[in-house]
């Protein structure tokens, strides 16, 4: 039996000779190429890059027009689970994606990128900007890539290019949609909007409702501690704390609306409306709203999928997508 190295309880363990268990998640399921029986929707698996690996799950929605013709809304969706679990292929978020791709009727990619802490942070945000540029690419004939995928090609518009993504995926989200307010996408290709459900940010000391007492102990406190303990400012550093004096001005922003949503019950909520009003004061010239619902905790619309509130939660995702 191997040694526990050390733990970080009720998620992951980590033993001595550099394999990782992890304790919490959902189950891994297969896609529906012939079509999810509930949505409709289509979905296969593919391979971005084999050297460093990134794979993802692609999504097509039911088409009612003839194909040829139909062009949508492209979704570059990054998962959550704390930079550390879960997956672009568990139950779970297929079962997000399914939901969200069915409503919004997007073109949709659920990016599979390599794990803390056996890949440390930034690795993730870096494996998620490789996969928006490939996934860029695919705006023009030679994009630099041999791997085109003819979903992406054939039905994206690359003029409706949302990025999105919940808890660690929303925070992986924001930083691909800074870096694309900094470089340029293949094909000039351009973010049209942006979508952060329970971001997973955080910082040193208590802001708003958070714990005053036990805010060490607190497990956004205890996950990055454990993740990333020799990282410079510790939960201050701009990964992490997206509003601290060290953080790029988020006038930087690479796309031109974005929507913020947090939940009254989740730890993480008073960071989201931080996220919200620092974005409102920035400068940044784009339109950015605020959804908070009541009554629920954090990832509800994922983890409890088939309630009223998951379902009303997932049309105001697809309506941000579908505004003209």
């Amino acid at each position: 039996m191997a040694e526990v190295a050390s733990e970080l309880l009720p998620l992951l363990r980590v033993y001595k000779d550099g394999s990782v268990e992890r304790l919490s998640g959902s189950p891994m399921v297969l896609p529906s190429p012939d079509e999810d029986p509930e949505t409709g929707v289509s979905s296969k698996d593919i391979t971005i890059s084999e050297n460093p690996k990134i794979s993802a799950r692609v999504y097509l929605p039911k088409l009612a027009q003839p194909i040829s013709t139909q062009k949508l809304p492209i979704l570059f969706y990054t998962h959550g689970g704390g930079f550390c679990f879960e997956s672009a292929f568990s139950l779970v978020e297929t079962k997000l994606m399914n939901a969200l791709v069915s409503e919004a009727k997007v073109v949709a990619i659920s990016i599979e990128y390599r794990l803390a802490p056996e890949h440390p942070l930034p690795i993730a945000y870096e494996d998620s900007w490789s996969a928006l540029q490939w996934v860029a690419s695919h705006s023009v004939n030679n994009g630099g890539f041999d791997n085109k995928e003819p979903w992406l090609a054939r039905f994206g518009d690359f003029d409706r290019v949302f990025v999105a993504g919940d808890s660690a995926g929303a925070n992986i989200a924001h930083h691909v949609v800074m870096r694309a307010g900094r470089e340029k996408l293949a094909g000039g290709v351009k973010i049209l909007g942006a979508f952060l459900t329970h971001p997973y940010f955080w910082g040193s000391k208590p802001v708003g409702s958070e714990d005053t007492r036990d805010f060490e102990k607190l497990l956004p406190s205890l996950v990055w501690k454990f993740l990333c303990p020799n990282v410079a400012g510790g939960a201050d550093n701009p990964m992490i704390n997206v509003v601290s004096p060290e953080a790029p001005t988020l006038a930087q922003l690479g796309c031109r609306r974005l929507l913020v949503s947090v939940a009254e019950l989740d730890v993480l909520r008073d960071r989201g409306i931080l996220y919200y009003n620092a974005v409102k004061e920035s400068g940044w010239e784009g339109e950015v709203e605020l959804v908070q619902v009541e009554g629920e905790d954090h990832a509800f619309h994922i983890l409890k999928y088939e309630t009223e509130n998951a379902r009303k939660m997932i049309k105001r995702l697809a309506s941000f997508v579908l505004k003209q």
